[in-house]
């Protein structure tokens, strides 16, 4: 019966006796043979082999695993033989059982491997098979040599290994434990101060919550009386509701009588202005007729007073006088040639506009920020002074327009025929060019003055010009 593997830990069962029956009849082998040596070595390990530890049993694994390829082919075991063929790095890992087990059963195989080991060992080895452990050496290699070399005192060198592998477990376990329990202590340490710390917290947040519940109960109260006196209110906003309604329902009556009242009034009063109207219409056909011969009259008186003085007729006018002196313009004045004036317009403007050489003037950005103010300044300029261009080739009157010069764009395209364009220069504002074109002009010539500006409206006023709203303009260039 072969010897128990040392590599596993079931109980081994007893070697069989030298005197086994089994062998009787057979012959003494030689002993100088490997057989005889191998059953030398049989009998000489007939006891039960020792449990090894498992640092001793990897590391016989891997010696022997080492010295596989030394061995010549016809000692190498056939289990072994294609073991002996792996890489260095599996040999130990893939064939460590069948290693094992050629070790336990095979005592010539374990010989010539020990051998081996034992050579490569060096002074450890020779020292190891003299039944020495050196005190510096590893246990764990002194164990796995002594159970390939076996010296007489091999378990003993293994079992002294197995209780210094098992101490040093056991240490290692109670360490551990120490660390376990320190580790337990300093978390219970630990959650004991975050405890701590929350049970802190969490009694300031029960006062924070107290002291809001606190201020909670009383905000309630208070909205309880005023929901009360709201409530009051309302009932006192209802009757008064009442009451205003019944006093609105009695002034919407009084109010429709006299309303009723007024149109009756309304009436008579147009029947009166139609009947004034037509009395009027009578008066200003008189007026007319008397207003025509003396004008015919001034009109012979003044082209008789202009043959006597012999004035030659001149291109420059009291206001190009001005221009020159005190604006800038963008180009040469284009005179406009007398055209029939439109006395039938009823509006003031065009009542003005239709007096003999009248001269209407301008304030630029005034007319055109009230009319076209979400056009740029390029496009408000153009649209007013093409208007304007309208209103003097209908006209024939004199027209011009005075823009603030700091806000002069060059290249201003042409103005058109009758429209003078001004600007004023670094320094002045188009305000005081309209009062310098209102006093150069004679007295009792008819000036129109645009411009919703008191203060330029006051100043024209005073030099006997007619000041005129910007609507009125943007009216009259609405119906062109």
């Amino acid at each position: 019966m072969p010897a128990p593997s040392p590599f596993d830990d079931r109980p081994h069962e007893e070697a069989a006796p030298a005197d086994d029956p089994a062998r009787a009849g057979e012959p003494d082998p030689d002993p100088g043979s490997d057989l005889a040596l191998g059953l030398d070595l049989a009998e000489g390990d007939a006891a039960p082999e020792p449990t090894l530890p498992e640092a001793v049993r990897q590391r016989i694994t891997v010696l022997t695993a080492a010295s596989l390829p030394g061995l010549p082919a016809d000692e190498m075991p056939v289990p072994l033989r294609r073991v002996a063929r792996f890489a260095p790095n599996r040999r130990a890992r893939l064939g460590g059982p069948a290693i094992a087990a050629q070790l336990a059963a095979d005592p010539l195989f374990r010989q010539r491997i020990s051998g081996r080991i034992v050579s490569d060992a060096g002074d450890l080895g020779a020292a190891v098979a003299s039944g020495l452990a050196p005190a510096a050496a590893d246990p764990v290699e002194v164990a796995a040599l002594a159970y390939l070399v076996r010296p007489d005192n091999w378990r003993d060198l293994i079992a002294a290994v197995g209780e210094s592998v098992r101490a040093e477990a056991d240490s290692a376990a109670i360490a551990g434990q120490i660390r376990e329990a320190e580790q337990r202590a300093a978390r219970a340490e630990h959650d004991r101060a975050v405890a701590k710390v929350e049970a802190d917290k969490l009694r300031d947040e029960l006062a924070r919550v107290r002291e809001e519940l606190g201020q909670l109960r009383e905000e309630a109260r208070t909205a309880s009386r005023a929901l009360r006196e709201t409530q009051a209110a309302h009932k006192r906003a209802n009757d008064l509701l009442a009451t205003e309604k019944g006093r609105a329902a009695k002034v919407t009556a009084d109010h429709d009588a006299e309303l009723r009242r007024l149109r009756t009034r309304l009436s008579e009063a147009e029947a009166a202005a139609a009947s004034g109207k037509q009395h009027a219409k009578e008066a200003r056909s008189a007026d007319d007729a008397r207003l025509w011969l003396l004008l015919e009259t001034i009109g012979q008186a003044a082209s008789g007073l202009r043959r006597e003085l012999a004035l030659e007729p001149t291109d420059k006018r009291p206001a190009d006088f001005v221009a020159d002196a005190a604006a800038d313009r963008p180009g040469a004045l284009e005179r406009s040639r007398p055209r029939a004036q439109d006395t039938d317009d009823p509006g003031r403007l065009d009542q003005l506009l239709a007096l003999p050489r009248a001269h209407l003037i301008v304030d630029g950005y005034n007319v055109t920020k009230r009319g076209f103010a979400e056009m740029s300044l390029e496009q408000q300029r153009k649209r007013l002074i093409t208007g304007l261009g309208g209103i003097a080739a209908q006209t024939g009157d004199e027209v011009t327009v005075v823009f603030d010069g700091a806000e002069r764009v060059h290249g201003l395209p042409p103005a058109p025929r009758g429209v003078r364009v001004l600007f004023s220069r670094k320094g002045d504002t188009a305000d005081e060019l309209i009062r310098q074109l209102v006093r150069a002009e004679p007295a009792g010539r008819p000036l129109v003055v645009i411009s919703s500006d008191r203060e330029v409206a006051d100043g024209v006023r005073r030099h006997g010009a007619y000041p005129m709203g910007a609507d009125s303009l943007l009216r009259r260039l609405s119906r062109s």
